[in-house]
């Protein structure tokens, strides 16, 4: 067989390789571009040729960055070196490329030319920057999310302290904005929402930050404003939303706000943010529709709705006032229990049992939330280590609020229950939310990093409820995703839910994570999961929260098919079966569900 000369092989394989190349002299003009370079910048060889390559960078400087990399290269000091640049096509338009660059020597070792590969990364670069839009926006309305407000605010407090200004925040939320859910469904409250926003967005300076919380929830940081300009744009944000009229069905109903302002003063983003949600709940017991200004009375108890809260959250963790329900995960493949969900509850002083929603959300703006995700951490550990937990296989699952991933007391609480109890680390599983984990990503991969190192599992919940994170699944190690919501409860009947679950479970696998469905409802829905996939199920038709006093003796007691009892065989696997168990979970159903 015939040989194809060496230079001739080159030249082929150089014309028609499918990445844009050129050879470059030592200067970085070109000297020869290929088929593919020429479609990528728009330029005929011709035009190329005598052209720097690097000429085409939009921003000067990377000229002078280029050329200073060259005697890197010829001192041998590195083989390649590899940018992102964006160049000016010859119809005008910016692209984004990746350029490798690499070194072509003589037999003597002398250097002769460069040789640049050249890549079209600009769907990539779209398809990125749309996902850090997601992560720092409010997908309903388009304006930035509770993540980018948090942040503005501390940088905002920072920057006052440092060099003087001051600065607010409008803290608001719509008037019985849940009557209009309720009457007229989701969509109409979604509507309601954009318009709002939109009305709110016409109002600001291009300086101030403008947010959606969450739910009708909204918040709006003004830099550098003094208190009169403060309560000029409150006022100013009452009136304009007061002249909107919602057009709902055949109704006209009115839009209107209660709102709080909170000055900087030397108060901390956290204190800043407490003292605007006091004069927002001011607001509304004084008639609504209307603004207050914060203003500290120390001399004078305050009596407000929020600030019972806030003192009634206090209260329950100096007074023993939280209590820990369990709900059951099960693994579809063996209906055996995986493990068990703590979930946090508060019984108040005349004995009502509230749940999460009622009392959390204070407790993180009044700066007690990592005392009680701690309180929950010393509980769990102490389960773990207590019969009928002790000799089981059987995990134990809790959640955590962003802010106590920050709290260096909740990680020597852990190393402290680990030395004393002496469980096995790995049947705790810390649970985090996926806004929680993808709004402060760098703090999550620290705290997940210094779990995992202590023998610890996490979860992300709620995966999926933003597309901006599956680009940081590599950066997070999860042992579990677990999926909620509408995809789950309509996966039975719908056949976009299913394919949406199948693509979760694709993705988990090729991360190699296992994937818990939540409010599973129905034998239908748990058994579209099990052949979408699925690997564990949670939900009241699997089993409804119970206080750990009553599931224990449920789950592990004497009579329920557990492994507490004649069952030796059960008791050699170590994992607590679902069989049993759940029918008798679901016998109680009615007496349970209310404690939810």
């Amino acid at each position: 067989m015939s040989q194809v000369p060496s230079t001739d092989l080159f030249e082929r394989v150089f014309s028609s390789a499918p990445t844009g190349m050129a050879l470059l002299d030592m200067n970085g003009v070109v000297v020869h571009a290929n088929a593919m370079l020429c479609e990528i910048t728009g330029y005929t060889g011709e035009e190329l040729r005598s052209r720097s390559l690097f000429a085409l960078a939009v921003d000067p400087e990377d000229l002078g960055n280029e050329t200073s990399q060259i005697p890197e290269l010829t001192a041998g000091r590195m083989m390649a070196y590899h940018v992102e640049r964006q160049y000016r096509h010859a119809q005008g338009h910016r692209i984004w490329v990746q350029i490798s660059i690499s070194l072509v020597r003589e037999t003597n070792d002398a250097p002769v030319q460069l040789v640049a590969q050249v890549q079209d990364i600009s769907a990539r670069k779209e398809l990125e920057g749309h996902l850090e839009y997601l992560v720092d926006h409010d997908a309903l309305t388009g304006l930035y999310n509770a993540r980018h407000f948090e942040r503005a605010l501390a940088r905002g407090t920072r920057i006052a302290a440092r060099y003087g200004g001051g600065g607010a925040v409008i803290l608001f939320d719509l008037d019985r904005f849940k009557s209009v859910n309720d009457q007229f469904g989701h969509n109409a409250g979604d509507d309601l929402l954009r318009t709002v926003s939109a009305t709110l967005r016409a109002r600001l300076r291009e300086t101030d930050v403008l947010a959606r919380l969450g739910g009708d929830e909204f918040a709006i940081l003004l830099p550098r404003a003094s208190a009169q300009e403060a309560e000029a744009s409150a006022d100013g944000l009452v009136k304009a939303l007061r002249l909107l009229t919602a057009t709902l069905g055949d109704r006209q109903i009115p839009v209107t706000a209660s709102v709080g302002v909170a000055m900087f003063g030397g108060l901390t983003d956290r204190e800043i943010m407490a003292a605007a949600d006091l004069a927002m709940y001011e607001a509304k017991e004084t008639g609504r529709d209307r603004f207050v200004l914060y203003r500290p009375r120390p001399e004078t108890p305050r009596t407000s709705t929020r600030t019972s809260e806030a003192e009634r959250v206090r209260r329950a963790v100096t007074h023993h006032q939280f209590e820990l329900h369990c709900q059951p995960v099960v693994d579809l493949a063996t209906e055996s229990i995986e493990h068990f969900e703590l979930l946090l509850r508060l019984r108040t002083d005349d004995g009502q049992l509230l749940t999460p929603s009622t009392f959390l959300h204070v407790a993180e703006r009044f700066g007690a939330i990592a005392t009680i995700d701690s309180w929950v951490l010393s509980r769990a550990c102490g389960l773990l280590a207590d019969e009928p937990f002790k000799d089981q296989t059987t995990k134990v699952s809790i959640n955590i609020a962003p802010r106590s991933m920050a709290d260096p007391e909740l990680l020597l609480t852990l190393d402290r229950k680990i030395a004393k109890s002496q469980f096995d680390p790995s049947r705790l599983v810390f649970e985090l939310t996926e806004t929680a984990a993808i709004g402060s990503l760098e703090q999550a991969k620290a705290f997940l990093t210094a779990v995992h190192k202590r023998g610890c599992e996490v979860a992300l919940d709620d995966f999926g409820g933003s597309f901006g994170s599956y680009r940081h699944l590599k950066r997070l190690p999860f042992n579990y995703f677990k999926i909620g919501g509408e995809v789950v409860r309509g996966c039975s009947a719908n056949t976009s839910d299913r394919l949406i679950v199948e693509a979760m479970v694709a993705i988990a696998r090729g991360v190699g994570t296992k994937t818990v469905a939540k409010s599973v409802t129905d034998a239908e829905t748990r058994d579209c999961l099990r052949q979408s996939g699925i690997d564990y199920a949670q939900g009241f038709h699997i089993g409804s929260p119970l206080p750990l006093s009553e599931a224990t003796a449920l789950y592990f007691g004497k009579g329920t098919g557990s492994m507490n009892g004649s069952s030796t065989k059960r008791t050699t696997q170590r994992r607590t079966p679902l069989a049993g168990s759940a029918l008798a979970f679901q016998r109680t159903g009615s007496k349970t569900s209310a404690r939810r």
